[in-house]
């Protein structure tokens, strides 16, 4: 690893914070936390450390949604589309992922230089949770664009003035499935999207700002930890070359790598939460109101869980990653992306004799939901 790739490897940085200062106030109310067991605390305590951050007016706020709502709100939230990504509704969708996929890296094997977030890490879990929802005869990489608009700029929605390009894409993405609702009212269907427009509450049905909300968590949730992860696995292919021909041999070995993957390059590196009272985290007082932001690209380095932590073992087992988060908003998308990421790497490590990365550069690996663009040398078999 030269000079310049050490300067902008976050990973250096987050071992460093685990060193000299796992719990760092990082400027006014604002704390970050590196070490696996005090992210773990941060995350399960939902009552101390809350869920809604938003510092934004109540009127100017949207209607909550599940990654940003304590209980009761997050409960009923994520009770209603909870039973579409059980286990079992998840692996029905395994032909629909297979044959996407089989078509995507058939595009690109005619190509040995290409974006692979374009040509697959994006296009295959947008596709899915189209279907899903209901919308797969809508623009895919338009909602690939709403997505990257709207997650990249999360921090501004929540804390201060959202920026044009973010404000548009939520606009454009609210008027396409208010379209989308009005018309499943009138002509339902049964599908995803069709059956929460129909699903009655002891509240009622649910409002077209409610609805909207989960349009929005389920297009973006549902395919930005799909990304990161896919990108993360061809990053690895290229740094430890030895994983691709281990997968080669031994087909059985996705699981596990799969899991050290999301461990190893976490596809979201940190969260937030604030916390409703005074607390202590490893010692250290934080006020009552004051952010916290968990890093769980830094918990799943720990050196005091990890045994050579950053060493990418293949059949690392226990492997008690923080990758999709814990407790009451452990990611509703997690079996559906290990799912799509295993297929992926499948499809890859069989398809593919070498998978190289064009350009070396680690400074978007902290992004949320990976690298917006990942160039890659592909070698057909």
């Amino acid at each position: 690893m030269s000079e310049t790739e050490n300067q902008v490897d976050p990973y250096l940085d987050y071992a460093q914070a685990r060193r000299e200062s796992p719990v760092a106030r990082v400027g006014e109310g604002r704390w970050q936390i590196a070490r696996h067991s005090d992210v773990n605390q941060v995350l399960r305590d939902n009552r101390t450390f809350s869920s809604d951050v938003s510092l934004r007016p109540a009127e100017e706020r949207q209607t909550p949604g599940m990654l940003f709502s304590d209980p009761p709100v997050h409960n009923r939230l994520r009770k209603l589309v909870s039973r579409a990504f059980k286990p079992s509704h998840i692996e029905a969708q395994r032909p629909l992922i297979s044959a996407q996929c089989t078509q995507l890296i058939d595009a690109m094997k005619a190509q040995p230089r290409l974006d692979l977030v374009t040509a697959l890490a994006a296009p295959l879990p947008v596709t899915v949770i189209a279907h899903m929802l209901g919308v797969q005869d809508g623009d895919i990489l338009l909602f690939k664009r709403w997505s990257d608009a709207i997650f990249s700029n999360i921090g501004d929605i929540l804390f201060a003035t959202p920026s044009p390009e973010a404000e548009q894409a939520g606009a454009e993405m609210d008027t396409y499935f208010i379209d989308r609702i009005e018309e499943l009212r009138r002509n339902p269907i049964n599908h995803l999207l069709g059956r929460l427009v129909e699903t009655e509450t002891d509240e009622g049905m649910l409002s077209n700002a409610e609805l909207l909300s989960f349009c929005r968590l389920l297009l973006i949730a549902g395919n930005e930890t799909t990304t990161g992860l896919i990108t993360a696995s061809v990053r690895i292919f290229d740094e430890f070359p030895e994983t691709l021909a281990q997968l080669k041999q031994d087909p059985k070995l996705i699981p596990t790598f799969i899991e050290e993957a999301l461990r190893f390059y976490s596809p979201f590196s940190a969260t937030i939460r604030r916390t409703t009272c005074d607390t202590e985290i490893a010692g250290i007082k934080i006020p009552k109101g004051h952010l916290v932001m968990p890093m769980m690209a830094s918990a799943n380095r720990d050196e005091s869980v990890f045994d050579q932590a950053d060493q990418f073992l293949i059949d690392r087992d226990p492997n008690p990653h923080l990758a999709f988060g814990f407790g009451i908003h452990f990611c509703l998308g997690a079996h559906l992306a290990r799912l799509e990421g295993e297929i992926a790497v499948a499809a890859l490590s069989k398809n593919f004799r070498t998978i190289k990365l064009i350009e070396k550069d680690r400074s978007g690996m902290s992004n949320l939901g990976g690298p917006s663009e990942l160039q890659v040398f592909l070698e057909p078999v």
